[in-house]
């Protein structure tokens, strides 16, 4: 009985012991920090990958997909909704976006539909329809579709901080992509993260991260360190700065 028992045991062992067959992916950024100065209007980031296959999954075949979401440091944000009050339009209801990222670009080699099936990019909040947007009312938070959600993403996209686009990975073999990651001139500076997704057959067989950060250089820098040190002196500055402005257009556009 000893022997018939250890036979199927020593065969699942080995069978457990032996890798299962995976791709991975490998990461790199063109620069992992971007300079931002007073004559800043914008910058572009060029990501690199390769997928590598072990002896188990190099026949492996499929519809491949990859799927790079770029995503910025989190703020909290507040959409309003306008609404006509005695003859004039004023803000009145108002929904709060705690922690939300800053900066949003989901960049595919294909369409969505052509990646997974729907409950799966759901299930891995891919794309601006499936990310997640934590929605404060009433003392509750929760990720909610409604209208301010929408409101909160077409104001997003029009600035150019939230982004989508579908043939932006590109193929150089097989094995080897690359991606632009647009930077506008009004991205927040900070720490950014890099998730790449791989897709074969509608199912996320790798993934992988990388981050960069953008921060501002020379007299910018300066300021805004500044500004953030020694608040109550930066007030007072910016305040007497603006007296001194104005006494200057007076005396100068002044009439005698």
């Amino acid at each position: 009985m000893m022997r018939l028992l250890a036979a199927p045991l020593a065969l699942a062992f080995v069978a457990f012991a032996q890798p299962a067959a995976a791709e991975r992916l490998v990461l790199s950024v063109s620069s992992h920090r971007v300079l931002i100065t007073s004559n800043f209007t914008g910058d572009e980031l060029v990501l690199f990958g390769t997928i590598e296959q072990d002896a188990g999954s190099v026949g492996r075949s499929g519809n491949v997909a990859l799927v790079a979401t770029v995503s910025g440091p989190r703020r909290t944000m507040v959409v309003r909704r306008k609404e006509r009050y005695a003859g004039i339009w004023i803000n009145r209801r108002s929904r709060q976006f705690p922690e939300v990222p800053s900066y949003i670009a989901v960049l595919t080699n294909k369409p969505f539909d052509q990646i997974a099936a729907p409950d799966v990019l759901q299930r891995y909040a891919i794309g601006l329809n499936n990310i997640v947007l934590p929605q404060s009312f009433r003392g509750d938070v929760s990720d909610i579709k409604n209208d301010y959600r929408e409101a909160f993403l077409r104001a997003e996209v029009e600035q150019g901080l939230y982004r989508e686009a579908n043939n932006a990975v590109t193929f150089i073999t097989p094995g080897l992509f690359r991606a632009t990651v647009p930077l506008p001139s009004n991205v927040t500076t900070g720490d950014y993260e890099i998730s790449v997704q791989l897709f074969i057959g509608g199912a996320m067989v790798a993934r992988e991260e990388t981050a960069f950060e953008i921060v501002k250089t020379g007299f910018e820098q300066q300021i805004g360190t500044f500004a953030r040190t020694h608040g109550l002196w930066y007030g007072l500055a910016t305040a007497l700065l603006a007296l001194f402005t104005g006494w200057i257009g007076n005396v100068v556009f002044r009439r005698d």
